[in-house]
């Protein structure tokens, strides 16, 4: 159970992140903001990818970087840079909390990803969860305020957009991970957090030199406050990666769920937002339809 324990580790850990975040919108856009996990963590998940190293032995390492670990890998990290972004604006759109239940669409978003790019198939049960959870969704946004600036179109439509990017990603970077070194998870894991940080960040950086260095300069003048973003950033992405070499990918994001109470909490607490009961029940709802389409 070793991947459980990763995977609620990275769920708190992307928490803290997304709300670091979701503070830069203002200063940096939602560009510079997805930048900010990238840029900042990539020195984290180099520390990371150095101790896994050391700890596997480097003559015990046999890593096969070919097409095999980048297509799913670049996949991946386009996929996931899209995704951020999405996200932001969602919780800009229908506030922290709600974008992150319309994140964990992800579950049955990835299932039909995964049927489209990888070939995966789903059961019946499954298909009953994506029914599930797209009911559940359906109900959280459907008031007419949901605790961000009202706007209910905008944050339904990038959230959902946010859940299948990310469930692209999470089958993108399981993949990768696997055919870079399946004998060492935690290397194999840690090293593609790194390789894949790399080439986000450097895709951003040419990204917003060219079309907004506003925003890159806001990204670096924040450097103290965007940190924090980075360490936990890393600390997520390690998590996820983990547990993604030891475990199926719907299994990892079903229990990556534990996400929604905790990102309820810090909405609350930090953002002054509230949830009524109906979507409280609602977000329960797209709990049940994500294990149902993991099969769990």
């Amino acid at each position: 159970m070793l991947w459980a324990g990763a995977t609620v580790a990275a769920a708190a850990f992307q928490v803290a992140r997304n709300a670091f975040q979701r503070g830069m919108m203002a200063s940096s856009g939602p560009w510079g903001a997805t930048l900010v996990r990238f840029l900042f963590g990539l020195p984290f998940s180099t520390a990371l990818m150095l101790g896994a190293i050391a700890v596997a032995g480097p003559g015990n390492l046999h890593p096969h970087l070919g097409w095999a670990f980048w297509w799913p890998a670049l996949l991946g990290a386009l996929a996931q840079v899209l995704a951020t972004a999405a996200l932001l604006q969602a919780m800009h759109h229908a506030g922290f909390a709600v974008g992150t239940a319309l994140q964990q669409s992800s579950v049955p978003l990835a299932a039909l990803a995964g049927l489209l790019v990888f070939g995966d198939t789903l059961s019946p049960l499954g298909w009953l969860g994506v029914a599930v959870t797209t009911a559940g969704l359906a109900v959280l946004v459907w008031p007419r305020k949901v605790g961000g600036e009202g706007r209910l179109l905008p944050g339904v439509v990038f959230g959902t957009l946010s859940g299948l990017l990310f469930g692209l990603a999470l089958n993108g970077f399981r993949h990768a991970g696997l055919a870079l070194e399946p004998a060492h998870p935690f290397f194999a894991a840690m090293t593609s957090v790194t390789l894949v940080q790399a080439v986000q960040t450097v895709g951003l950086v040419a990204f917003l030199l060219w079309r907004d260095s506003a925003a890159l300069r806001a990204v670096i003048a924040g450097w103290r406050g965007s940190l924090g973003a980075g360490l936990f950033g890393a600390l997520a992405s390690s998590g996820w990666f983990f547990a993604l070499n030891l475990a199926p990918a719907a299994a990892v994001r079903s229990l990556g769920v534990v996400e929604m109470p905790i990102a309820a909490v810090a909405g609350h607490r930090l953002f002054r937002e509230a949830l009524s009961v109906r979507q409280a029940l609602a977000g329960l709802a797209v709990c049940v339809g994500v294990v149902l389409t993991a099969g769990l």
